[in-house]
């Protein structure tokens, strides 16, 4: 049945094809563009494998082509037109950084490590399950033994003192 009604649609296209293409120059207001949508919408049915039943092939070839004239009008838009804006869309900025940028966040890192490795052991052990293990200050009491205030407190002064050491190094 799909293949008998994509031979008829294919049969209908050929038959009708003077009278679509001037309903669709009609509707579109364009000669050229109603001609490009014709000879896509007659690719579309070359590689079309199966269709459904279809009541009213000429209104439903005519609906097709209007569709691929949409399409293609929807893809001119979107295209550059000028040379001007084919240049603008190549100055897009790179988010790729910089080797200066890599070099100091390299540098930054390593002295974000030097200033944590002076911080006493417990401390350290607090302020690196907080921020970088997602471990809730519950979870860090229970797993280091301590209350959740020391947890509080220590963690509290490893974060003075990376700030501290931190503007250190800045001046």
């Amino acid at each position: 049945m799909t293949d008998h009604a994509l031979a008829n649609l294919r049969r209908q296209f050929l038959e009708r094809y003077d009278d679509l293409k001037a309903r669709l120059t009609k509707r579109l207001g364009s000669y050229d563009l109603a001609d490009d949508a014709m000879q896509d919408t007659w690719l579309r049915l070359t590689h079309t494998e199966s269709v459904g039943a279809v009541q009213q092939p000429r209104s439903y070839l005519f609906r097709m082509a209007l569709n691929v004239a949409i399409d293609r009008r929807r893809m001119e838009l979107r295209r550059p037109t000028s040379v001007v804006e084919t240049e603008k869309l190549l100055e897009v900025a790179d988010d790729m950084p910089t080797p200066e940028k890599i070099v100091l966040a390299r540098s930054e890192l390593e002295a974000f490590k030097a200033i944590v490795n002076e911080l006493p052991p417990r401390r350290r052990m607090v302020f690196m399950a907080a921020r970088f293990g997602n471990a809730s200050r519950q979870e860090i009491a229970d797993r280091m033994g301590i209350s959740l205030r020391l947890v509080a407190k220590e963690l509290q002064l490893a974060l003075e003192h990376c700030v501290a050491r931190y503007k250190d190094l800045e001046d």
